[in-house]
């Protein structure tokens, strides 16, 4: 269960990250609540999963989720050009958090 949890608020990070590049220095309602509403849920959930998940391992594993469904949103939403390189690197980052999983007890 606490890896479930761990995903959902690494994806809710994403969330997060998204809506703050729409805040537009404060003058955005609903990219703010938005952005409020998906950092409580993502810091919530990860501090939730951290009990039951070494900081190390929880913390990178949410990070590289993050880091991933937010550079997505970017390429799927044209915000973000798409490049050989940067679909490697993502793949890697992938590739990292199957192995923190994997080799975490």
């Amino acid at each position: 269960m606490h890896w479930l949890v761990l995903v959902i608020s690494a994806l809710f990070e994403a969330v997060w990250a998204n809506a703050l590049a729409q805040i537009d220095g404060l003058s955005k309602p609903a990219p703010i609540l938005v952005f409020l509403f998906g950092m409580t849920v993502s810091m919530g959930g990860l501090g939730w999963a951290l009990r039951g998940i070494p900081v190390g391992t929880g913390y990178a594993v949410w990070v590289g989720i993050g880091a991933f469904a937010t550079a997505s949103y970017a390429f799927a939403t044209g915000a973000e050009a798409v490049t050989v390189l940067k679909v490697l690197f993502m793949v890697a980052i992938v590739a990292c958090v199957i192995g923190l999983k994997a080799v975490s007890s």
